[in-house]
Formats: structure tokens, sequence, C-alpha cells
């Protein structure tokens, strides 16, 4: 019987000594499991006599009964604890003010802002918004759009091109997006309407120019549209995206191989302060270049350039971000700065509108 009491005196100091219920549930299997210390000694009933098996059975069995109530009432105490030190580690300081909702920290890049702005504009006028693949081949980059042999713009120095093919044919970045005005009146029949946003790449890098930058162009195509359109189309444009009521504007005679004859236009501002002022001053700004479509352009797209004519204009978004709200350094829009993104950047349920404001 003293190895009974033994046996249980020592069960009960691990049961008091476990911390925690994964011991707690150790020291059950050791003590009550089949290969347990209490059903050992339960198996060794056979092997004795029937005197010391009547005073052995009731004491083995008291035991067993004795241990599995301890264990259990040991393992509710544990359960508390563990909820007790849950509740204390996981608790939240409701006195604390509640983070802001993404909708509220977040920003949308000045690059998207501009963008929708300008989208906006041109929708209101009736344009559609077109695109088309970044990737293009020589034709619809260079060709189509009336460059010649040995124009610069087909140079290595200005143009990023793919190794040539097995076939000979070269792929390319496209340099502007004019390309997808030659897509648009291959399968479009006139009047079209379409302003064209997207990335554009060139081998240049500074503070005003990137590899990689936003272009945005728009294509008219009609049987009456004439210069005096472009004009007014540009006027109403500048003086909505730049939110001034009077704009001075100025047409200059340029050149470009898909236009005829080419303009640039040149906006009123006044650079005397700190930052530019549009509409008012006595300055002039380089804004975007335009002009009428030249007749091989049309022709090469499958339109009669004596029946149908048309205008276009070529921008860069990035340009008119920097202008508008005064950023210094082009590069800076694309490193990815949140710093630079929270300052610079605008609300994202804030959408520009006509009626509500383009930059509200």
């Amino acid at each position: 019987m003293s190895d009974i009491k033994t046996l249980e005196k020592d069960i009960l100091a691990q049961i008091e000594n476990a911390a925690d219920e994964t011991a707690l549930e150790m020291v059950r299997v050791a003590s009550l499991g089949k290969k347990g210390s209490i059903s050992a000694k339960m198996k060794t009933l056979g092997q004795m006599t029937p005197e010391e098996r009547k005073e052995a059975g009731p004491a083995l069995n008291g035991l067993k009964s004795h241990i599995a109530d301890k264990i259990a009432a040991r393992k509710i105490i544990l359960g508390h604890a563990a909820i007790a030190a849950r509740l204390k580690n996981e608790a939240v300081d409701v006195t604390l003010p509640t983070r802001p909702s993404p909708a509220l920290t977040g920003r949308i890049h000045p690059i998207t802002q501009v963008k929708d702005e300008i989208s906006a504009i041109f929708a209101d006028m009736g344009f559609n918004v077109a695109e088309g693949p970044e990737i293009e081949t020589d034709y619809y980059n260079f060709t189509a759009l009336n460059f010649p042999e040995g124009h610069p713009a087909r140079e290595m120095h200005d143009t990023f091109f793919f190794n040539e093919k097995q076939n000979g044919t070269t792929k390319l970045l496209r340099t502007h997006t004019s390309p997808v005005q030659i897509r648009t009146m291959e399968v479009q029949e006139p009047p079209i309407r379409i302003i064209i946003p997207g990335k554009t790449y060139r081998c240049d890098s500074d503070t005003t120019h990137t590899p990689m930058f936003h272009q945005l162009e728009g294509l008219v195509i009609d049987k009456t549209t004439n210069i005096a359109n472009l004009k007014w189309v540009l006027e109403e444009f500048c003086k909505t995206f730049f939110e001034v009521d009077q704009l001075g504007m100025r047409f200059r005679p340029s050149f470009f191989p898909f236009t005829e004859p080419s303009l640039e236009l040149d906006i009123q501002c006044d650079r005397s302060g700190s930052e530019v002022r549009f509409g008012e001053g006595s300055d002039w700004m380089e804004i975007l270049g335009c002009g009428m479509v030249h007749p091989n352009v049309l022709r090469g797209s499958g339109l009669d350039p004596d029946i149908y004519q048309g205008f276009a204009w070529g921008i860069g978004i990035d340009r008119l971000a920097m202008l508008k709200y005064g950023m210094p350094d082009l590069r800076a829009f694309f490193d990815a700065d949140v710093r630079w993104l929270s300052h610079y950047g605008f609300r994202p349920l804030d959408l520009p509108t006509l009626f509500g404001g383009l930059s509200a």
C-alpha cells in the first residue's frame, strides 16, 4: 500500500506543478492513459493473491478516481488563468482614436488625376477615349505617319528598338500615341472624335524628361473640319483645365511630318512670382503641338483627303501636371515616394467633374 501512497503523492505534485493545460494533459496521459503509471498498477492485480487483490483493488480504483477529479479541478483553474492572461495581453484600449480608413489616407497619383481631368473635359465635348498597343511596328509608329526614311526619330538614339526578328522585322516601344490615330482611322468611319492617353517611350532623361512618359493626343476627322475648330477646341480645353475665365493664346508655325499646316500653341502666363500663373501677365509658354492631318496620313489610312479632313494635337500629361500643380522635377513622378505622393496626391473619392471642379 505504501507504493500506492507514494504514487499518489507524486502524481498530485505533478498536477499542482502543471503550468498550463498542455502540461496537465501530459500528466493525465502519464498517469491514467493506457500505458500510464496507474494503469500499469491495475494490470498487476491479476498476479496478486485474493487477499492482496481485495485490499489493493479498491485502493487503486479510489486512486484512479481521485486523480481524475484532481486533474478536472486543476483544468478548470488553468482554463480560467489562460483566459485572464489572453484578455490582458489582447486588451484593446477603447479610448484610443480609430485608424483612418484607406479612403481617407490613400492618394491618387497626379498623373492619374490629370488624365481624368483631361478626359472629363473632352468627354464633355463629345470625344471618346481610344487605346492601342505600347509595342508597335515601324509602320504604325513612323511610316503611316509620314515620317520619311532617314528621319532622326527613326534612329536608336531617340527610340527604343527590340532585336530584329528572323524575318527581318523590328518592333519598338511607341514614341508617341499617334499610332492609335492610324489604327482608329483604319477601322472606323468618320466622323471621328477621339483622345488617346497613354504611355510613350523615348531615350531621354533629365528634370523635364524621362524615358517613359505619358502623352495625350486628340484626333478629329470629318468632312467640314477646319483649323478654326482646332483653335476653339484647344482654347476651351486650356481655359477649363487651368481653371481661368480668359486665356491669351497664340499659334506659331512649326513642322510635324503628320500635319500640314503644323502649329505650336503658346498660352499667356505670368512668371514674375514663385509660381507660374496662367491667364495673366505678359509671358508666353509653349504648351502643345497641333495641326491639320496631313493628306498622306489620311490616304494611307484608307480615307480620301478630297472628302475628309481633320486636325490633331499632342500634349504631355506629365508636363501639364507639373505646370498646373507646381511640381519642379518630373523624375519624382516615378520614384514611388509615399511622402511625395501624400503631398501632391489627390483624395480618391474626389473625382474631377466639370460641374464640381476639376481639382476640387
